[in-house]
């Protein structure tokens, strides 16, 4: 009993020092530009191992530097409610579980339905995997981005919410939202507000006009994919929708 009690201590004391950690870098942020996320490091180690050449861009601009556009823009796509969470949405993340519930019981009707057809009949095709919806705010995907790994695990997912917390309680409402711009990632080693304007309309982060924006912000969720696929279809109606929610988009 002893020893389970020294080592529960141990892991006790390794996960607060942990969090001490995560604070104490927050905390810099209010002064320090961050000038990596664990996710553009790891990143960078998977293309410097998979290619010859590691093409990099990335350019901090401050906030003010950043068009109004992009970032009405971005929060009508990614967390209409950002200038007034707590960096947590609770209602944003109830209903998107139970819309994972709902399309995880279709697929499974689905595959019963498969299961149950006569052996003679002709195959039927294999269904889909249900469509994975997220709940986060910006502010977890900051902290996930910043902070953590990509893999999906309840501990992971857990100690983002601690971590989008703390980033609330430390940091200004424009300051993570100018952090989450100039790191979020926009394509192949693209990086940041400043960076994705350059790339995609040869233009300055400030001079984003609004379906610009909206077309950027659309890419946000696989910025690899739809960078291969620029003037899709599903792109540009996107963009047209978020483009005429942006007036309603509340900026912090």
């Amino acid at each position: 009993m002893k020893s389970f009690w020294r080592w529960f201590g141990l892991v006790a004391l390794t996960m607060l020092l942990l969090q001490l950690f995560f604070v104490a870098r927050i905390v810099t942020m209010l002064v320090i530009d961050p000038q990596s996320t664990a996710f553009q490091r790891s990143e960078a180690w998977r293309v410097a191992t998979q290619k010859d050449t590691l093409r990099w861009r990335q350019q901090w601009v401050p906030y003010d530097k950043i068009s109004s556009n992009l970032k009405r823009a971005v929060i009508a796509s990614e967390d209409d409610g950002f200038a007034n969470h707590d960096g947590v949405d609770w209602d944003a993340l109830e209903k998107a579980w139970e819309r994972n519930a709902r399309a995880e019981e279709r697929a499974a009707q689905a595959q019963a339905r498969i299961a149950a057809r006569p052996a003679a009949k002709s195959p039927a095709k294999p269904t889909k995997a249900p469509k994975i919806v997220g709940g986060s705010t910006i502010t977890q995907q900051l902290a996930k981005n910043l902070f953590l790994s990509g893999e999906r695990t309840f501990l992971r997912k857990g100690q983002e919410f601690v971590l989008a917390l703390l980033l609330e309680a430390v940091l200004s409402k424009e300051r993570i939202l100018e952090i989450y711009l100039n790191n979020v990632e926009w394509g192949e080693g693209v990086f940041g507000a400043e960076a994705a304007a350059q790339h995609y309309f040869r233009k300055s982060a400030t001079q984003l006009g609004t379906y610009e924006a909206a077309r950027l912000a659309v890419m946000l969720p696989r910025p690899k994919y739809f960078e291969k696929l620029p003037n899709s279809n599903y792109v540009a109606g996107r963009a047209g929708l978020i483009a005429r929610r942006l007036e309603s988009a509340e900026l912090p």
